[in-house]
């Protein structure tokens, strides 16, 4: 037991409070729940899962998703309990329990309704408790017992109102108001204490202790009940208890106590009563109103809050402090130094003493930005926004104000010189008179040298982000610089950075880690490091080496290290996965500092946290499939049994499976792989997606399996879900069945109607070869016609020709005839003769025309196909004169052939022609010739 502490102590907590480290708070407001703000009890299963009772009904929390089922008559629920496989569960006039379906979701199976007449008008189930095989379910008015083996009921009721029922020492108590403590036994009540202890103090608490009980009331602390017997138990805070009004209270595994509060947030307290922590809201609670209290299997420790759920990681190897006022800003400089640790933040530098409950203590003079702080030879020097400081103690003096100060470096065989850089070049700080102080600046540059390195040569490097990584040798005096040489490798890179480690000069961008390589005086890319950026991990290329062979960088999900290993020259890389989401360090600027052989100090945004490597431990907890849904194309999504797989329409081949491990660590990031057999045939890549989705799934049978890691840790089992998506009706084995039997009487179909058509084809083939025979009977027909027709015009050329032979005959006879007389009459006049006359006469009637006409007229028809009588029918008016030169002319001799047949003039044949034309009334553009021709 304590003796009470003075007032004194009570004025000093805040101070101590101000300072304090606290461990990891994962904080989730009612819009990340979806839920209502209060959360009045907390529970959980053995699957780690967590379950609180809620405004608005049980609410569920697997690690990765929440999920709320609404209270059996929209009342508030009020208590929850798991055990064993049953979630039981209170709220208005209703208690029962709640059991896990196929699909995994929670089902409700009221118990109050058997006994309704018992429950009494407004009551409200508060506390339920578990022991051995009875369910205990605690109203104000009264205690109902559920035998789980028998399903029978026993009710206590006492006279007064219940104030609160409690479970220690393998008992279960509770305390009526005006009556005093109260214990179960039998089934029935049994008087404790009626002490003023009992009576006049509300009791929050009981808990077993040696050779009694400890009772934490409401206003007044912790009293012992031994022998009975009430002793004050006393505590650092006490005094607090008094005004904060405790509300709920839970004993840790380590013996320790947690007590919630109305309005003073949480204190935790060790076993003897010592104050660990005290939490409230401007230290990182949501709200300072507790109104639950529950410790889990990994000691982590739940609050319900009035507004909200909080989870404070006790066991956690990270501590943090968090500036929420904002007059500490962000840390970009850590030290530790004589048992005082330094922050150096953009609102100057501030200091405490190491370990002690000291508030950060602002040093004057150092007002704005620190750049960074450096320990040489017993000297802390500050690189500012203003220059440089040298701090001793609490104190910070100027020793060069030129300009803004980024870092120093040491000089190799100088012990008393050190390089700053500086907003516009590299200076010279000297240790003169063990004063350190400016000595120089270097000429012939002035670039910004935030990241800058010296080798054992006076070969200087610095990385300039936008321009990239300049060198050049100092000379002997370090005043001047020569041979300015922009590197072609590496490139320049965001948030690049270059430092010395283990003797040799590194550099990181987004390219990879470079080391270079002094004999030649370039850089050369180092794989096995440059792999930390792989896979889109890049953020920043911060190295930071600690002084005690570590060098470190964060990526998007880890905070690397790597250490020199005691064997080779490779440096072993080691991976804390603490992604950049949840450090919340300022990118560029990440810092670290070593406090201790295993602790060390990372600065963010708001604070800094600490890390126990020491005590960084990674187990996998094992990864559970916690929901399959499948839904159809554009319709809502159904939840399907977890456990036995699952069968699926063709058209239900949309899936998506959660999966979780029941992680709570606000640090502890875990990773996720998956497969799904019969579609992929590798892993997916590490990932923190808690499901993994499929669309549009062929038919076939699936097997999906996940497994989980935390760091380097191997998985620790890999769940799995087998599953089959069907084929559709059109394609299961019936309809196979039946698509064959169809094909096979398709097959004889189709080589009947094959036959059918060859034949009727061999049938055509023949019908078109008689006819093609029949053709061909014409064709020759035709040929033998045509070359009749061409004998047939032979002969007529033939005859035509005769004709024309013997008219040309008969012409020339004329003409011999013609010119015979003519000289026999030129004869005449001087001799009358009449042999002579006789002579003429007989001449006369040979060249007569009638006769040799007729005989011409019957040769003519007959080669010409009737052409006289043609004409004449369709020139009736023509004489026997015309048809003749109708018939000469179509035989196409000329005028003068034509005058020696009519035994007239050539004149006179045209005077015929003329007159012919007339009558067959000609146009003007058509021969007579041409027409004759034509008919």
């Amino acid at each position: 037991m304590k003796i009470k502490s003075g007032f004194i102590w009570l004025l000093l907590l805040p101070v101590f409070l101000f300072g304090q480290e606290l461990s990891p708070i994962v904080k989730y407001n009612p819009s990340i729940y979806n839920a209502g703000n209060q959360n009045w009890m907390i529970s959980q299963d053995s699957q780690r899962f967590m379950f609180f009772a809620n405004n608005d009904g049980l609410l569920e929390f697997n690690g990765s998703a929440w999920t709320l089922y609404a209270s059996p008559n929209e009342t508030i629920i009020r208590s929850v309990k798991v055990v064993g496989d049953r979630v039981y569960t209170g709220c208005y006039m209703e208690f029962g329990y709640w059991t896990r379906e196929a699909n995994n979701h929670l089902k409700y199976h009221s118990l109050s309704s058997k006994i309704k007449n018992r429950i009494v008008d407004d009551e409200q189930f508060w506390n339920i408790f578990a022991y051995e095989q009875w369910m205990i379910f605690q109203s104000l008015d009264q205690i109902h017992i559920y035998d789980t083996k028998t399903g029978k009921f026993s009710v206590i009721k006492p006279k007064h109102g219940i104030l609160k029922s409690f479970q220690a020492n393998n008992s279960i108590y509770y305390q009526v108001a005006n009556e005093g403590l109260y214990e179960i036994e039998n089934g029935k009540a049994k008087l404790v204490s009626n002490q003023p202890v009992a009576v006049n103090n509300k009791i929050v608490a009981i808990f077993s202790a040696d050779d009694g009980l400890l009772l934490q009331t409401q206003q007044n602390g912790f009293f012992t009940f031994i022998n009975g017997s009430f002793a004050p138990f006393f505590s650092d805070v006490d005094e607090q208890i008094v005004t904060s009004s405790v509300y709920s209270c839970q004993q840790l595994a380590d013996k320790g106590f947690a007590i919630g509060t109305v309005s003073n947030g949480v204190f935790i307290l060790s076993a003897s009563g010592k104050l660990k922590y005290h939490i409230t809201q401007d230290k990182g609670l949501s709200n300072n109103t507790i109104l639950s209290i529950f410790e889990d299997v990994d000691e982590n420790l739940w609050i319900g809050l009035d507004n909200g759920i909080n989870c404070l990681n006790l066991k956690s190897p990270i501590r943090s402090y968090s500036d929420k006022t904002g007059s500490l800003g962000t840390v970009y400089a850590s030290l530790l130094h004589n048992g005082k640790l330094y922050i150096g933040t953009n609102q100057g530098l501030f200091c405490k003493t190491y370990n002690s409950n000291e508030s950060f203590q602002f040093i004057k003079n150092t007002k704005g930005q620190v750049w960074s702080l450096f320990e040489y030879q017993g000297t802390i020097f500050c690189g500012h926004d203003s220059g440089t400081f040298i701090v001793r103690d609490v104190n910070a003096i100027p020793i060069f104000s030129q300009s803004g100060t980024w870092g120093f470096v040491k000089v190799p065989g100088k012990p008393d010189l050190l390089l700053q850089g500086n907003y516009y070049g590299i200076s010279v700080l000297e240790k003169v008179n063990n004063q350190w102080k400016f000595r120089n600046k270097i000429s012939k540059f002035d670039y910004s040298s935030k990241h800058f390195e010296i080798s054992n040569s006076r070969d200087v490097y610095i990385s300039h982000e936008y321009k990239g990584v300049f060198r050049f040798h100092l000379d002997a005096n370090f005043t001047t610089c020569s041979g300015l040489t922009m590197l072609d490798t590496p490139k320049k890179g965001k948030n690049a950075s270059l430092i010395k480690f283990d003797r040799n000069i590194y550099y990181a961008s987004k390219e990879g880690i470079y080391i270079l390589d002094d004999a030649h005086k370039s850089f050369r890319r180092d794989k096995k490091l440059s792999a930390v950026f792989e896979k889109d991990e890049y953020t920043s290329g911060k190295l930071i080496a600690d002084g005690s062979d570590k060098l470190w960088l964060f990526s998007k999900n880890y905070i690397h290290y790597f250490t020199l290993s005691k064997i080779g020259n490779e440096l072993k890389k080691n991976t804390i996965p603490i992604p950049l989401s949840l450090t919340g360090s300022m990118l560029g600027y990440e810092n670290v500092a070593r406090l201790s052989n295993s602790i060390y100090l990372i600065g963010t945004t708001d604070g800094y946290y600490t890390i126990n490597l020491n005590d960084l431990r990674f187990k996998s907890n094992s990864v559970s499939i916690t929901n399959v849904t499948i839904n159809k194309l554009d319709e809502e999504l159904i939840s399907c049994p977890v456990k036995d797989g699952g069968e699926f329409g063709y058209d239900e081949n949309n899936i998506i499976l959660n999966y979780t491990v029941p992680e709570y660590n606000k640090y502890i990031y875990t990773e996720y792989q998956y497969i799904l057999e019969g579609l992929q045939e590798d892993w997916s890549k590490w990932s923190a997606k808690t499901a993994a989705n499929f669309k549009n799934l062929p038919p076939g049978d699936y097997v999906f399996k996940v497994r989980a890691k935390i760091a380097n840790s191997n998985p620790k089992n890999m769940a799995t879900y087998s599953f089959t998506i069907c084929k559709p009706w059109y394609a299961n084995n019936f309809a196979l069945s039946v698509y064959l039997i169809l094909g096979i009487l398709l097959v004889l179909y189709v080589h009947k109607a094959y036959k059918e058509y060859y034949r009727k084809k061999e049938q055509k083939l023949i019908e078109e070869n008689n006819l093609l025979l029949e053709i061909k009977e014409l064709e020759n027909e035709q040929q033998l016609m045509k070359l009749k027709n061409e004998q047939l015009s032979s002969d007529v050329d033939s005859k035509n020709r005769e004709l024309a032979v013997s008219t040309m005959s008969l012409m020339k006879k004329n003409e011999l005839l013609a010119l015979i007389k003519d000289d026999l009459k030129r004869t005449g006049p001087e001799s009358d003769d009449k042999s002579i006359k006789s002579v003429i006469n007989t001449i006369n009637k040979s060249i007569s025309e009638d006769n040799s006409w007729t005989i011409f007229k019957e040769a003519f028809n007959n080669a010409d196909n009737d052409f006289l009588k043609k004409i004449k029918q369709a020139h009736p008016s023509l004489t026997p004169n015309d048809l003749r030169l109708c018939a000469y002319l179509r035989l196409n001799l000329s005028s003068k052939e034509i005058a020696p047949l009519l035994n007239i003039s050539v004149r006179s044949v045209e005077v015929k022609r003329y007159r012919l034309r007339k009558k067959m009334d000609l146009p003007h553009e058509t021969g007579v010739v041409e027409y004759i021709l034509s008919i």
